[in-house]
């Protein structure tokens, strides 16, 4: 809280601090829903972040604030990745639609493999719900202020979100095993996932 007073206080180094503590989680939001473009998605959002501070009044945490950014730039991002003749529904499309292909996993795990494909085959809206839960562990609350949706909503987004990524997971798997191991343990797999997601040349 001190930092964030001290950033739109116009305390820049505290600004600063306040982004890098929060740089991985962006850079995680973006890197497994585009095959490029990550490191200007991510600069885009801490730039919005700073040109809009003074409207930033603190009744959420500056946590949601920045996501509710990030995803802002993500929907800005993806609509103009789309095809001139393609639908394009975040409560629809998925990343697999768009014909994206993130390749930013080094897994150890087979189940791990497998939730990650099932995530990006499942639609956006629905996606983005599944990773800030498991990765960076939103409550409803904080996803409805991230979304901009009620709480209950969320709630049921979730619970659709699980659905839908079973059906995948079911969809793409060829061995048996493999997939009653992913869908039983799929909130560890999914959580588990958050130290994989990262670009390369970043820090796990």
């Amino acid at each position: 809280m001190e930092l964030l007073e001290a950033w739109r206080g116009g305390d820049r180094e505290s600004g600063s601090e306040l982004f890098e503590r929060h740089f991985d989680s962006i850079c995680r939001f973006f890197a497994n829903k585009t095959d490029r473009d990550v490191d200007d998605m991510v600069q885009r959002t801490f730039t919005a972040c700073v040109e809009g501070k003074e409207r930033f009044r603190g009744q959420s945490s500056f946590r949601t604030y920045l996501f509710g950014v990030a995803h802002n730039v993500l929907r800005s991002s993806l609509r103009k990745r789309r095809r001139d003749n393609d639908r394009f529904d975040l409560g629809v499309t998925s990343i697999h639609d768009l014909g994206l292909s993130p390749t930013v996993l080094v897994a150890k795990r087979k189940e791990q493999t497998l939730t990650l494909q099932a995530l990006r085959r499942i639609p956006v809206e629905h996606q983005v719900v599944l990773e800030l839960y498991y990765w960076e562990e939103m409550t409803a609350k904080d996803l409805g202020e991230v979304l901009e949706i009620p709480e209950g909503t969320v709630r049921g987004r979730i619970r659709r979100a699980k659905q839908l990524l079973e059906e995948q997971l079911k969809i793409l798997s060829d061995d048996d095993r493999i997939l009653k191991s992913t869908i039983s343990g799929l909130e560890t797999w999914a959580r588990e996932l958050r130290a994989h997601v990262l670009p390369e040349d970043k820090p796990a």
